[in-house]
């Protein structure tokens, strides 16, 4: 009989260098099996709680950064204090529907960008990430 295999979230995390641990891949599976999502800190521990899973608000925010620093998430701040963790690491930007607190997806194509000035000597644009604002319709 043959072993069985890890689950995903196991396999992300080992390939990110990350030990997978009870929390890691407890939290890995809701964000990392669940297709594309953006997400808050707060929003992964309601989940979680909801999920029966034990973790604190502190152990899912370190999480979150350590899965952005490892390559598994990208980090997108709409504002200070305010950060979304993104599923999707590919080249892309975001609609920001400030009254649904919500963040869409803008395919990395979908935008074209002319002007951008030259970099300081010694530095490189390594990623340009556009978050375009929306609110009500006034008309």
């Amino acid at each position: 009989m043959k072993p069985e295999a890890p689950p995903k979230a196991v396999l992300r995390l080992r390939e990110a260098g990350l030990r997978p641990t009870r929390q890691r891949v407890a939290l890995a599976r809701l964000l990392l099996e669940n297709g594309g999502r953006h997400i808050t800190a707060e929003q992964l521990h309601g989940e979680a709680r909801a999920a029966a899973i034990r973790v604190s608000l502190a152990t899912v925010y370190n999480t979150l950064h350590q899965f952005t620093g490892a390559g598994l998430l990208r980090e997108v701040v709409v504002e200070p204090g305010r950060s979304y963790f993104d599923t999707n690491t590919t080249e892309h930007h975001h609609f920001f529907d400030e009254a649904k607190s919500e963040l869409l997806d803008i395919g990395g194509d979908g935008i074209v960008i002319s002007g951008l000035p030259r970099p300081p000597s010694g530095t490189e644009v390594r990623r340009l990430e556009i978050i375009v604002r929306l609110g009500p319709d006034r008309h």
